[in-house]
C-alpha cells in the first residue's frame, strides 16, 4: 500500500515514541504536540504495552509564553496560542496499555512504593502505527478506575469547551461519548485489562531510559504489522 511500510512486532526492551497529534487545524495533516519515549513491555496483535519510566524528557504544549496549560482558564484554553517545550515526567512512571483498533488506551499509576493507585482511560483515535512508534489524538475525556472497581469521568468540561470553540463536532462528539460507554461496560464486567494483572507488573530494573530524539516530531509513515 503506498505510503505504508511493513515491520515485525518490537521486541520487549525496543524504545519507541508515543506521540499525540495537536487539534488545530493544520495544512500538513497534523502536528504532533505530545511526544513520550517508551520502552516496549509487549507488542502482539492483540496488545501493545509500554512503560514510560519517571525522568523521561518528554515534549508537552505550552502556551506561548510557556504557560502550562492546565493553568489557562477553561474559557480560553484551547484558543490561545501555544508551542512546545521539553519537560521531565514527574512522579513514578506510567504502564500504557493499547489494543488495536481500540478508541482508548488504559494507563496504570503507581505511588511511590509500588503502591497501586489506579487505572486510567484514555479516551483517543485508535494508535496509527509507524516505525518509530504510534501516534493517536487524545479525545479530551477520560475515565478513572480505582482499585475497589469504582469509576467515575474526568475532564468533561473540557471535552464540552472542545466542542464549544470547534476541535470537535456533534458527530465526533458522540462516537466520543459512545467509545466512553464501551470503556465502562469493559470496566463493569470487570474485562482486560482491568483483570489481567497488570497492576503486579514490574519494568526490569536493567532497562535505561530512553532519549528523546532530536526529531522526536518527525512524520511518520504509517506501516502494517
Amino acid at each position: 500500500m503506498p505510503g505504508t511500510e511493513r515491520i515485525a512486532h518490537w521486541t520487549p526492551g525496543d524504545h519507541i515514541l508515543w506521540r499525540y497529534r495537536g487539534h488545530a487545524p493544520d495544512p500538513s495533516g497534523g502536528s504532533v504536540h505530545i511526544c513520550r519515549p517508551v520502552t516496549v513491555v509487549e507488542d502482539t496483535d492483540e496488545l501493545l504495552a509500554v512503560w514510560m519510566a519517571p525522568g523521561t524528557e518528554c515534549v508537552k504544549p505550552v502556551l506561548a509564553d510557556g504557560t502550562p496549560v492546565h493553568q489557562e482558564p477553561l474559557a480560553t484554553r484551547y484558543t490561545a496560542p501555544r508551542t512546545t517545550a521539553r519537560a521531565r515526567w514527574f512522579g513514578t512512571g506510567v504502564l500504557k496499555l493499547a489494543r488495536p483498533g481500540e478508541p482508548w488506551s488504559v494507563w496504570l499509576f503507581w505511588e511511590r512504593g509500588w503502591r497501586f493507585k489506579n487505572w486510567y482511560v484514555n479516551l483517543e483515535e485508535p494508535h496509527a502505527r509507524w516505525a518509530g512508534g504510534v501516534d493517536s489524538e487524545d479525545h479530551f475525556l477520560d475515565i478513572a478506575v480505582h482499585p475497589d472497581r469504582s469509576w467515575h469521568w474526568l475532564d468533561e468540561d473540557e471535552f464540552a469547551e472542545a466542542q464549544r470553540v470547534g476541535l470537535m463536532n456533534a458527530e465526533k462528539a458522540q462516537g466520543v461519548r459512545e467509545a466512553g460507554q464501551a470503556a465502562v461496560e469493559a470496566i463493569r464486567a470487570w474485562k482486560a485489562p482491568f483483570c489481567a494483572g497488570w497492576e503486579d507488573w514490574r519494568p526490569d530494573p536493567a532497562w535505561r531510559v530512553p532519549r528523546l530524539p532530536a526529531d522526536w516530531g518527525r512524520t511518520a509513515v504509517q506501516v502494517t504489522s
